[in-house]
C-alpha cells in the first residue's frame, strides 16, 4: 500500500510477535492405517453459498481420518456471498456451516467485506476456527485478525499458515463500508509477506503454506498469487482463490486452486514428522458421497430461504447472460441492458428530485456485479437474487461530461479482456476502440489498486438519449451505491460534486420492472443485447 507508514509497520511487527497462535492435535493410539504418519490439508475456496458442498468436505475429511491421517480443514475466502442462502444472513449461515463441518483455519476473501467490516467482525465472534489475514489493518495499524497460525502435527512437524487477502477488496466491495481499514498492495505486499515468512521460519516452521485469496486474473496484475510467489522466497505452497479457476500448478509456481461453488476439494499430503509436501491435487466432489448430517443442515437452511424466495413471479423467454466473459465483464449483454433499464426506469417514475433535464439522465452498473444467468422458464426471487446478490441500492451521481468520460475510460481499460468495472448501460451509446492503448496515470487512484486514465483514448460517447454528448454538461448517472462510493474503477463517481442514495434495493427494482413494465415476461427487446456498446478490435 502506497501510504503504509513505518510507524504502522512497527506496530504490526510487535503484534505479530504476540499474536502467534498454536493449535495441536492430541496424540492418539498408534495405528497403522494407510495414511498413518501423514498430515492432510483439505482446502476449499470461493464456495459462494453452495452450502450442500460442505457435506462432501466433511465426508472426505472422515475418509482421511479413517485412514489414520491428521487432517486440517482450510478455507480461502468468499464464502459469505453468492446465493441467498448466505447473503440473506449477511454471511452468518456460512459460519454456521463451517463450524458444523469443523474447519480449522479460514482466510478472508474480498466478499467477506460485502456487508461491512463491523458485520464481518460480528460474524466471526461465532467462529469456532482460526480466522487469519495478515495484510489488512485497522486505522491504528493493527492486523484485523491473526496474521498466521502454526499447526503442530501429532508427530511434531510445524506447519505455518499465513493469511493474505487480495488488496482489491478495498474497491471490490463498497468502500463506504470499510472506511478506516488499510490494505497492503504491490511491493509492500511482497515485503510484508516476506516478513511473515521469515518470522514463522524463525519460530521453527518446517513448512510454510499461504492461505491466499489473490488469484491469477490479469486485472489483478501486481497483486496475483503468481506475483507474490515471484517476489518472495520460502513459500512451500500457496492455496489460492479469487479467480475461480481449477489448477494444481500455476505459471510454474506451487499454487493450487479448486474452482467456484465447490466442484473440487484441494488436497495436500504431507509427512507428519518433517512437514515435507509429498503431493497435492484436487478431488472431484462428484466422487464423494455426502455426509448425511451436514447435508441435512444445509438443506434445512436452503429450504427456509426457498420458502420465501422460491415462488415464481415471472417467466423468461430470453437466456440472460450471467457469464464473466464473453459476458458482463467485457461486452454489452442482454442481462446488463435489462438491469440498467430498470435502474433508469425507477428514477424516471419521479423526477422531482433530479436537477438535470431528463435527456441528461443515463444509467451505468458494473458488469462484475452481475453474477448469474436467468434461463428460459420460470423466474423466482431466488433467481434474481443470484444475479444481484450484494444488496446494492440505486444511487444518483451528478458528474460532468468529462467525469463521465473518465469513469468509462477507466472501467474499460482491460477491454476486450474482462474486468469487473465494465459498464452495462442505458440512455447512451458508446464506442470502445481497443486498438488504442489505455494510458494510465503514474499513481493509482487513492485507496485503490486501479490506475485512472491520463487521457481519454479509447471511449467515445456517441449519443445520450438520442442527442449529442456534451463534455461540459452535467449528467445524472443512475448507478449502484457500490460504484457511487468508488467501487471497482469508478473513483470519478466517488469524487463527484453531488450524489444521493435512493435506498431502493437493486434486486427489488429489477423485479418491479419485470412485473410492472414487462408484464411478468422477459422477452423482446431482451432476447439479445441492444447494440448500445460498439467495440472496435
Amino acid at each position: 500500500m502506497r501510504n503504509f507508514t513505518k510507524k504502522a509497520f512497527a506496530v504490526m511487527l510487535v503484534l505479530l510477535a504476540v499474536m502467534t497462535c498454536v493449535f495441536a492435535q492430541s496424540i492418539v493410539e498408534v495405528k497403522h492405517g494407510e495414511m498413518y504418519g501423514k498430515t492432510v490439508v483439505l482446502h476449499t475456496n470461493d464456495v459462494h453459498g453452495a452450502l450442500e458442498g460442505y457435506a462432501k468436505v466433511a465426508a472426505l475429511r472422515d475418509q482421511y481420518l479413517a485412514l489414520e491421517a491428521d487432517v486440517i480443514l482450510v478455507e480461502n475466502g468468499d464464502y459469505s456471498q453468492g446465493s441467498p442462502y448466505v447473503s440473506r444472513s449477511k454471511g452468518a449461515t456460512a459460519i454456521t456451516m463451517m463450524n458444523a463441518v469443523g474447519y480449522d483455519i479460514v482466510g478472508l476473501g474480498n466478499h467477506e467485506f460485502d456487508y461491512g467490516y463491523e458485520q464481518l467482525a460480528e460474524n466471526m465472534k461465532a467462529a469456532e476456527f482460526f480466522t487469519i489475514c495478515g495484510d489488512i489493518f485497522d486505522a491504528e495499524g493493527n492486523p484485523i485478525f491473526y496474521p498466521y497460525v502454526m499447526y503442530e502435527s501429532a508427530m511434531g512437524a510445524k506447519i505455518a499458515f499465513i493469511g493474505l487477502d487480495t488488496p482489491e477488496a478495498q474497491t471490490k466491495v463498497n468502500p463506504a463500508l470499510i472506511q478506516g481499514l488499510q490494505f497492503v498492495a504491490f511491493e509492500d505486499l511482497y515485503s510484508l509477506a516476506q516478513q511473515l515468512i521469515d518470522k514463522v521460519k524463525a519460530e521453527g516452521a518446517d513448512t510454510v503454506i499461504v492461505v491466499g485469496h489473490l488469484g491469477l486474473d490479469e486485472e489483478s496484475a501486481g497483486n496475483r498469487s503468481s506475483d507474490l510467489m515471484a517476489n518472495t522466497t520460502g513459500i512451500d505452497l500457496l492455496i489460492d482463490g479469487h479467480s475461480h479457476q481449477v489448477f494444481t500448478e500455476a505459471l510454474g509456481y506451487e499454487i493450487q486452486q479448486a474452482g467456484i461453488y465447490l466442484p473440487y476439494i484441494g488436497v495436500v499430503i504431507m509427512d507428519s514428522k518433517t512437514g515435507e509436501i509429498e503431493d497435492h491435487f484436487v478431488v472431484d466432489v462428484e466422487t464423494i458421497e455426502a455426509d448425511p448430517e451436514i447435508l441435512a443442515l444445509a438443506q434445512g437452511i436452503i429450504a427456509e430461504i426457498d420458502a420465501e424466495y422460491g415462488a415464481k413471479f415471472a417467466e423468461s423467454k430470453a437466456e440472460l447472460n450471467g457469464d464473466k466473459a464473453p459476458g458482463n465483464r467485457n461486452m454489452e449483454t442482454n442481462n446488463g441492458d435489462l438491469i440498467a433499464d430498470s435502474m433508469l426506469w425507477v428514477i424516471k417514475q419521479d423526477l422531482s428530485g433530479i436537477t438535470v433535464p431528463e435527456e441528461n439522465i443515463v444509467a451505468i452498473t458494473n458488469g462484475g456485479g452481475i453474477r448469474a444467468w436467468i434461463h428460459v422458464g420460470d423466474v423466482s426471487m431466488n433467481d434474481v437474487n443470484k444475479v444481484l446478490p450484494f444488496g446494492n441500492t440505486v444511487t444518483v451521481v451528478y458528474v460532468t461530461g468529462a467525469e463521465l468520460l473518465e469513469a468509462l475510460e477507466a472501467s474499460t481499460y482491460m477491454t476486450p479482456d474482462p474486468a469487473g468495472g465494465f459498464p452495462q448501460i442505458a440512455g447512451m451509446k458508446l464506442t470502445i476502440d481497443t486498438t488504442k492503448a489505455y494510458k494510465p496515470q503514474a499513481e493509482t487512484y487513492p485507496g485503490s489498486t486501479y490506475f485512472g486514465p491520463a487521457s481519454i483514448e479509447r471511449v467515445t460517447i456517441d449519443e445520450v438519449n438520442g442527442k449529442p454528448f456534451d463534455v461540459n454538461a452535467t449528467y445524472a448517472v443512475i448507478t449502484n451505491n457500490f460504484c457511487a462510493a468508488g467501487g471497482d474503477t469508478y473513483y470519478a463517481f466517488a469524487s463527484a460534486s453531488a450524489q444521493f442514495d435512493t435506498g431502493f434495493p437493486l434486486d427489488e427494482v429489477l423485479m418491479q420492472y419485470i412485473s410492472e413494465v414487462l408484464g411478468g415476461v422477459i422477452a423482446e427487446p431482451y432476447i439479445e443485447a441492444q447494440d448500445r456498446i460498439t467495440i472496435i478490435q
